[in-house]
Formats: structure tokens, C-alpha cells, sequence
């Protein structure tokens, strides 16, 4: 039964699709709530997995162990997602290291921190800002804005490199721990 969903997968089946998604949805959310203990993370990671899902869903393998290839995605998923997290508790503890608490947090006025890096964004050349706008404002990955631009997707990471390293270049050394939640949250 389950090959033969799979199968319909490849074809672009949306019942097919449903009936997997209907089938193992909740188990791989109660799955990755027990590492996540969160909701709304555990919410997240089951719709990220089945929209990769369907946007691969013609290379699936037809006579692959769905159930365990959805659990081993979801299982990477969580361990990059804690990766993610102690990199960031590593470098915000190294940042309180190396400046007093007000020097790093309460120097940081989010709001002119947005509002320069505006500033500098407008200052961009057209390419470039409208890039970086699509991705950091728009939620955009590099895929949709080449499709969206007709440009090639590594001129669309090239021109994402170059807008970051000229903020990091213009932003001063107290805004560092603003900088990184800018360009990771918003």
C-alpha cells in the first residue's frame, strides 16, 4: 500500500500525497516534539519535512521504506536544529565574555540598528538590494528569487555575500550581537 502511494507521490498525486501526510504527520510530530519540547518548533519541522517532500517527490525511490526515510529527515532535522542553537548559546556566551553586559545588550538599540542598516541597504547597487530585500524581508531562498529575477542562483548567493560582508564592514564592533540576530531572526 505504502509503495504504491509513494509511486503515486512521484506522479504528483495530491491524494497520495494527503494519505502519507495524514498517516505519519502526527506521529512525526509527537517524534520530534520529545527532543524539541516545543510546539511550535515540532509543527514547523513536520511541515518543512513534507514540503521537501513534495518538492522532491520525483526522486523518491519507489521501493523505499517511507516511514524510516521520513524519520531519518526529520532526525537530521533535529540534530541540525541543535547544532544551530549551540552555536548560537557559544557565541553569545563568548560575547558576554569579552564586553560588559551593557556593552553588548543594552548599548544595542534594535531600532536604530534597523534603521542603519536601512540605511545602508539603500546605499547598495539596485541588484544587490533588491536581492538581499527578497531574501532577509521576503523570506525568499536563493531558488525562488533566480526564478523570481531570471538570474542565476549563484550570481543571487554571490550578490547575498557581498550585501553582508559590506553591512559587516559598516556596522560597528557594538552592534555585533545585534547584527547576528538581524541577520538570523529578521
Amino acid at each position: 500500500m505504502e509503495f504504491e502511494l509513494v509511486k503515486k507521490l512521484r506522479k504528483g498525486n495530491v491524494p497520495a500525497f494527503n494519505q502519507l501526510f495524514y498517516t505519519y504527520s502526527s506521529r512525526l510530530y509527537y517524534f520530534a516534539y520529545g527532543y524539541l519540547k516545543s510546539k511550535e518548533d515540532a509543527e514547523e519541522l513536520v511541515q518543512e519535512i513534507f514540503s521537501k517532500i513534495w518538492e522532491k517527490r520525483q526522486q523518491l525511490d519507489e521501493k523505499l521504506n517511507f516511514k524510516s526515510y521520513l524519520f531519518t529527515i526529520a532526525f537530521n532535522a533535529i540534530k541540525k536544529h541543535f547544532r544551530s542553537q549551540a552555536y548560537l548559546n557559544r557565541y553569545f556566551d563568548h560575547a558576554a565574555a569579552n564586553a560588559t553586559e551593557s556593552a553588548v545588550y543594552e548599548d544595542v538599540d534594535f531600532d536604530s540598528l534597523k534603521a542603519l542598516v536601512d540605511k545602508l541597504v539603500d546605499k547598495m547597487p539596485e541588484k544587490r538590494k533588491a536581492v538581499f530585500l527578497k531574501s532577509r524581508y521576503e523570506g525568499k531562498n536563493a531558488q525562488e528569487i533566480s526564478s523570481e529575477m531570471s538570474i542565476s542562483k549563484s550570481t543571487v548567493e554571490n550578490h547575498l555575500n557581498q550585501a553582508l560582508k559590506y553591512l559587516r564592514q559598516h556596522l560597528d564592533e557594538k552592534y555585533i550581537a545585534g547584527i547576528l540576530y538581524f541577520l538570523l531572526f529578521l
